[in-house]
C-alpha cells in the first residue's frame, strides 16, 4: 500500500467494520431501486428519439462549454420547451441535478443573505451552499412554523439581506411530500425566494407531469429544477427561473461556466421525452395502480407508514441487519438497496423500495411473499 493512502485505507476500513462500506454492484433482478418511475429509460420510445437526433446530424458532444462552442440550438429548443412546460420565463439545461444544485446554492444567494434549508435537503444543495456566501440555517424537516422562526430570530439578530427557502417537493428517502403551499406563504411573509427540487415529482405528478409545484410556476419569486435522469429517463437537470437567474448563473455560475455543455443528442432526447410524458396521462395511472398495490400488500406487513407516492421506506434501523435484508432479497431475484447513513440519518438505515413501471403487480406480490420469508428478527 502506498503511504500516501494509508489514512484512506484505515477510513475504508472503519467503514466496513460499521457495515456502511459501499461498492458497486451491476443491476440484477426485478426493478424495486432505480428512479425510472415511469419505466422510460430503456424504452424504445427514446431508442427512436436519439435515432431521431442522430439523423438529424446531431452531435453526440458538444465540444466544450456552453460560453465558449458548446452552446448548441438542441440546447437552446429544449430550454425554451421547457419553460414553456414548467411555467417558468426562462430555463437553463445543464448535466446532472448535481451540477444545477451547487450551480444554484453557490451562485445565486449572496454574502448578507440568509439561506434555510430543510434538515433533510440533498446533498447537492449542501455542497452547494458550502461554496456560496450566504449564511445558512436548517429547519425542521416539513415544519413551515421552523422555517418562520429561522427567518425572524435572523432578522431578529439583525439579518438584513435576502431570505431564500431551499426544499424538495418530494424526498427522495422518505416519499413525502413538502407542505409547498404553506412555505409559499412563508415565502411571501418574509419577502424570500423559494427554491424548491423537483426531482422526484417531474414527470409523475401535476398536470402533464409538470411536478408538485406546479401551481406556484410563474411566480417571480419562485425556482424549480426538474432533474431529467428519474421520471423523464435520460440525463441532465433544468433550472426554471426567472430570466435575471439564469443569466446571472450563466454569468457567475462556476458549475456552469467550467463544465462541458451537455450532448446535444441528449438535449434532443429530454425535449421528446417531456413531450412524451405530458402525452400519457396513462402511464402515471399505470404507476399508481402499482404504488396502490405496495400500500395494500407491502406497507401492513412491514409496518411501514404507507405512502401515496412512489418511494416507500422501510425503516430497519440497524445497519448490518438492513444490509442482510437487502441481500437477502437481492438472492431473491428483487433490486432493493439498503439505504445508511451518513445518506438517511444516525438510526435510520432502511430499504428504500422505488416503484417503477419496471415491475407488475405479479412482481410486487412476489416482493410481498419473499419478504415474509426473509426479514430477519433484530
Amino acid at each position: 500500500m502506498i503511504a500516501f493512502f494509508e489514512e484512506q485505507a484505515a477510513q475504508l476500513d472503519a467503514l466496513k467494520r460499521a457495515s456502511r462500506l459501499r461498492s458497486l454492484a451491476p443491476r440484477s433482478g426485478k426493478d424495486f431501486a432505480s428512479n425510472d418511475y415511469l419505466g422510460l429509460a430503456g424504452s424504445t420510445l427514446l431508442h427512436d428519439a436519439l435515432r431521431e437526433g442522430m439523423a438529424l446530424g446531431l452531435p453526440a458532444g458538444s465540444g466544450g462549454s456552453r460560453l465558449l462552442r458548446g452552446n448548441h440550438p438542441a440546447h437552446e429548443a429544449l430550454e425554451a420547451e421547457a419553460a414553456a412546460h414548467y411555467g417558468s420565463a426562462s430555463a437553463l439545461f445543464v448535466a446532472t441535478g448535481f451540477a444545477a444544485n451547487a450551480a444554484i446554492f453557490a451562485t445565486l444567494p449572496q454574502r448578507g443573505d440568509l439561506v434555510v434549508h430543510d434538515a433533510l435537503i440533498h446533498a447537492s444543495a449542501h455542497d452547494g451552499m458550502r461554496l456560496g456566501r450566504a449564511e445558512t440555517r436548517a429547519a425542521l424537516h416539513n415544519d413551515p412554523q421552523a422555517f418562520e422562526d429561522a427567518i425572524t430570530a435572523w432578522r431578529g439578530s439583525g439579518g438584513a439581506g435576502r431570505v431564500w427557502i431551499a426544499v424538495e417537493s418530494l424526498y427522495s428517502m422518505d416519499g413525502d411530500r413538502a407542505p409547498l403551499a404553506d412555505l409559499a406563504q412563508v415565502a411571501a411573509r418574509h419577502d424570500a425566494i423559494l427554491i424548491i427540487d423537483e426531482a422526484h415529482a417531474t414527470g409523475v405528478f401535476g398536470t402533464g407531469g409538470r411536478g408538485l409545484a406546479e401551481a406556484l410556476a410563474g411566480q417571480p419569486n419562485v425556482i424549480t429544477l426538474h432533474t431529467c435522469g428519474k421520471a423523464l429517463g435520460c440525463e441532465g437537470a433544468l433550472i426554471c427561473a426567472p430570466r435575471i437567474a439564469i443569466d446571472f448563473i450563466i454569468n457567475r455560475g462556476r458549475p456552469f461556466i467550467f463544465s462541458t455543455a451537455p450532448s446535444p443528442l441528449v438535449a434532443h432526447m429530454v425535449r421528446k421525452a417531456i413531450g412524451l410524458v405530458a402525452s400519457h396521462d396513462d402511464w402515471r395511472e399505470d404507476l399508481f395502480a402499482r404504488v396502490a398495490e405496495v400500500r395494500t400488500l407491502l406497507a401492513p406487513r412491514l409496518g411501514a407508514t404507507p405512502s401515496d407516492t412512489q418511494i416507500l421506506p422501510v425503516i430497519i434501523g440497524e445497519d448490518a441487519r438492513t444490509m442482510r435484508i437487502a441481500s437477502a432479497l437481492q438472492r431473491q431475484g428483487f433490486d432493493i438497496r439498503g439505504i445508511r447513513p451518513p445518506t438517511v440519518p444516525q438510526g435510520t438505515a432502511r430499504l428504500r423500495i422505488s416503484i417503477t413501471r419496471n415491475v407488475t403487480k405479479g412482481d410486487i406480490g412476489a416482493l410481498s411473499e419473499s419478504l415474509d420469508r426473509i426479514m430477519i428478527p433484530a
